[in-house]
């Protein structure tokens, strides 16, 4: 079943000046699902337009079979979306356990429990809900992040390059953390630029100046030459030898 749907969707920061072009693609039930492309492809302004943060300059944007082109953040939200945007975004002069709470204000249960099950995702957020969430690593920050947009028990997350500025170290476990997420019921759509994030879903869009160029399912999608040459900048094999 596919819960979110975009059809046509144009969009950008100003009259006739559209950062995407006629973009289509479709988010089913349990999926995670990959939108990957270089800097400036348009990803990020996609998610804002998903989001409600931007509006659309034409298209129409689906969710759960309920047309949500024009509504804003808050009634999307309201809706079960959750959107975690690029660079953690957290508020830094709080405390976890208060970046936590500011992400639940639409969450009809109850906080303590909801937080419990965030915990069992990032445990060392536990030990540090009295920390200001400023004086914490940039991992520790993405954790915040993600956790904080996972408050509201959303159906879908969309993901902005959660592993964008990440030590080398801390990027497969924050990867992980998305399957593990996915797994737990929540439908997945990932905005990334690396092989690696591009191998965890099953299916992907690949997204160049503001088109969809390609679709499909993953495992197919890496074997074109295309995607290698435009997307990560060398062939499969240059690529495996550099990491």
């Amino acid at each position: 079943m596919s819960l979110l749907e975009i059809e046509n969707l144009s969009a950008g920061y100003g009259p006739e000046v559209d950062v995407l072009h006629g973009i289509s693609l479709d988010l089913n039930e349990g999926e995670l699902l990959a939108v990957v492309g270089p800097n400036g492809a348009g990803k990020t302004t996609l998610l804002r337009t998903v989001s409600g943060v931007l509006h659309p300059s034409s298209g129409r944007i689906t969710l759960k079979e309920k047309d949500i082109t024009n509504y804003g953040p808050e009634e999307i939200i309201k809706m079960g979306l959750s959107f975690v945007p690029q660079d953690q975004h957290i508020f830094p002069s709080l405390t976890v356990k208060e970046n936590l709470e500011m992400g639940a204000y639409t969450l009809k249960g109850d906080q303590g429990e909801r937080m419990e099950e965030i915990f069992s995702i990032f445990p060392q957020l536990q030990s540090r809900l009295g920390q200001q969430a400023g004086s914490m690593s940039g991992g520790q920050q993405q954790m915040v992040a993600v956790g904080r947009g996972l408050m509201i028990q959303p159906e879908i997350l969309l993901l902005d390059e959660p592993t964008a500025g990440l030590q080398p170290s801390l990027v497969k476990m924050m990867l992980d953390k998305v399957r593990e997420i996915n797994k737990l019921g929540v439908s997945v759509l990932l905005v990334a630029q690396t092989l690696e994030a591009l191998e965890l879903s099953e299916r992907a869009y690949l997204l160049s100046a503001g088109e969809i160029v390609l679709s499909g399912k993953t495992e197919e999608l890496i074997e074109e030459d295309k995607v290698q040459d435009l997307y990560f900048g060398s062939s499969r094999t240059e690529e495996g030898e550099g990491r």
